[in-house]
């Protein structure tokens, strides 16, 4: 007997922990942009996985790879060479314009992978005191949810109840590059940072942030941290943020559209230098650089660079903002986003964005709230114009 959404909602609810808030939707199907739930009814997918999905659901190249791989070899382990990580890591290498990776599953564990490195970095090369290095995060940032990652979290939902925390943070204001160069120390081994605060409500920094950041780390020999795990892959027109503005990292952390929405893979990518100070045994994971995730990472950089999404994204996410504008309402605060990363911030007097977004499902548009007034849209970059027009139609309705 077939089921139904609601079925599948209420198993969920009674067996899996309330971790989430989910729009109302069961997604049983996806192709392209484009998700069906067990009724058959049709969405358009404004949020693809967080960013997870830029190359589109079940891309058909992707699919290749992971079948192809799949039907020789899955999983060796670290404890053995496979013949697809170094591969991957070259191909990953060159993308990001560094030299070394060190490739794990998830974002977080990526970013937790850049926190070790910067450490044993300052320990090591720049010579810091034993256990005092100290890395500057900025307010309102989200890099994950593991302990160590919520201890320097500014977000009380993701924070309370999880201490104690772990040391060797210090926060400062996003996009304010007074109040970076007052933090660092001589203890300071890192600054880690988002080009964009895309949880927080897609928070676009000043033009030049980026680049005098880069610069300041630079002058106190500090890492320069960048967390382009949702804001990497072509999301804002570019293949990396930092490449708006030439802000080259030091450390970059790569992850969710790296596995094309197939399987979780994720790296922190350094130079050789950087990428020295971790020795065998110090770091790793049991599924990191795995053959199936290699396989996958390489084709989904692939259909990166071949279908050109990077200009995709600079394009229609172009395109987008400028319909944005065009709409005639008085319940919108603010419009914020570059490339295929936006954000419509909803004023308080309108009510709060989840009333919004659920209309928007109704209307066959998915997208997620955040921090109660922000609207996040990010759809896969393989979305065609009409397609993208249709979906600004849709937020039209809901607006006006």
């Amino acid at each position: 007997m077939a089921r139904g959404s609601k079925y599948y909602i209420a198993l969920e609810n009674e067996y899996g922990a309330h971790n989430y808030h989910p729009i109302p939707v069961v997604i049983s199907k996806a192709k392209g942009v484009w998700v069906w739930d067990p009724e058959g009814r049709k969405y358009l997918d404004c949020l693809a996985s967080y960013s997870a999905v830029n190359q589109g659901h079940r891309h058909p190249k992707i699919i290749k790879a992971l079948r192809d791989q799949a039907n020789k070899v899955t999983l060796t382990s670290r404890a053995f060479h496979n013949d697809m990580l170094g591969p991957f890591l070259k191909k990953l290498t060159k993308v990001t314009q560094l030299e070394m990776a060190l490739p794990m599953n998830t974002g977080a564990e990526a970013v937790e992978t850049a926190v070790k490195i910067a450490r044993k970095w300052g320990y090591e090369k720049k010579g810091v005191p034993k256990n005092k290095a100290q890395i500057i995060v900025c307010r309102d940032n989200f890099h994950g949810r593991t302990t160590t990652i919520v201890s320097f979290a500014t977000d009380p939902v993701t924070r309370v109840g999880f201490g104690p925390f772990t040391p060797g943070f210090k926060v400062i204001p996003y996009n304010d590059i007074d109040a970076l160069e007052n933090a660092i120390t001589d203890n300071t081994v890192g600054f880690l940072v988002e080009p964009i605060q895309a949880e927080a409500g897609v928070k676009v920094p000043s033009e030049g942030y980026m680049r005098a950041a880069g610069d300041v780390c630079r002058q106190h020999n500090v890492l320069f941290m960048l967390d382009e795990i949702q804001t990497g892959c072509c999301r804002t027109g570019k293949m990396f943020a930092w490449m708006h503005e030439n802000a080259k990292p030091d450390v970059i952390m790569v992850g969710k559209a790296l596995g094309g929405g197939v399987v979780p893979v994720s790296a922190a990518v350094s130079s050789r230098d950087i990428m020295s100070v971790i020795g065998p045994g110090e770091h790793g994971s049991t599924f990191g650089g795995n053959p199936l995730a290699c396989a996958v990472g390489m084709a989904s950089l692939d259909v990166l660079i071949e279908e050109k999404l990077d200009k995709r994204a600079e394009k229609l996410g172009r395109r987008f903002r400028e319909g944005l504008h065009k709409i005639k309402t008085n319940k919108v605060k603010e419009i914020r986003g570059v490339g295929l990363l936006n954000a419509i911030e909803i004023k308080k007097s309108a009510g709060d964005a989840r009333k919004y977004t659920e209309r928007l499902k109704e209307l066959g548009v998915l997208a997620k709230d955040t921090h109660g007034q922000t609207i996040r849209f990010a759809p896969p970059l393989v979305i065609e114009e009409r397609e993208l027009d249709w979906m600004l139609g849709a937020i039209e309705k809901v607006l006006a």
